[in-house]
């Protein structure tokens, strides 16, 4: 359930893209396999993890189709310090396979298709579909979820109701605010120890508690 005001969310969105308008991922990369690669690679884990992780693994599999011919194990032993590995590493071949016979190599850029791949649900093709096309989305990540209970604009429960009250709340620009979100959220507006002094929306916060989604 969205909470706030129309007046109050579109006062909220003015700052946000006020002091992050243009921003973008911080994860490397130079081509939408790479994107796909590192979002992915990212679930549970820090973007600065995922950039240590990734030259190597890039450099070994410059390609789609060259993922698509490599041994698990060989994957597994790139990126065992990123978390759960071995079941990334499984999706990330698994993946790859898919998108070269399926695919002709070229990585698909429709949600439908792209939540058919392995290792890719909801929140991955949406930031995907932001990243490489602008695309108006929400994702969802635990940064996004713990900003927007805290600046009571929902209550929801879990991570697609949060999307829901997010893409309802503010409409357009969603793929800036996603950003603007996730930044804030990393920087400012911390799971622990909060930087309360840096807030540029202080009179619309309701907690300092950690939201964490159900389920």
């Amino acid at each position: 359930m969205v909470l706030r005001t129309p007046e109050e969310l579109e006062e909220i969105k003015r700052r946000f893209l006020e002091h992050y308008r243009g921003s973008k991922t911080e994860l490397n990369y130079n081509n939408d396999y790479e994107l796909l690669v590192a979002i992915i690679l990212s679930a549970q884990c820090t973007d600065k993890r995922v950039n240590m992780i990734t030259p190597k693994l890039f450099e070994k599999y410059p390609t789609i189709e060259a993922l698509a011919c490599a041994e698990v194990e060989d994957v597994k032993e790139i990126i065992k310090s990123c978390n759960f590995f071995n079941n990334k590493a499984k999706n990330l071949v698994a993946m790859a396979k898919e998108v070269k016979e399926k695919y002709k190599g070229n990585i698909p850029k429709d949600h439908k298709e792209l939540i058919k791949l392995p290792g890719v649900g909801n929140k991955t093709a949406n930031v995907f579909l932001i990243e490489s096309k602008g695309e108006n989305r929400m994702a969802v990540d635990t940064h996004v979820f713990r900003v927007s209970h805290r600046l009571g604009i929902t209550d929801a429960k879990t991570v697609k109701e949060t999307e829901e009250d997010l893409v309802k709340a503010f409409k357009t620009d969603l793929n800036e605010l996603h950003q603007a979100f996730v930044l804030f959220g990393r920087y400012t507006c911390t799971a622990k120890n909060p930087k309360c002094e840096k807030c540029f929306v202080p009179e619309f916060c309701i907690s300092k508690e950690n939201f964490k989604p159900k389920g």
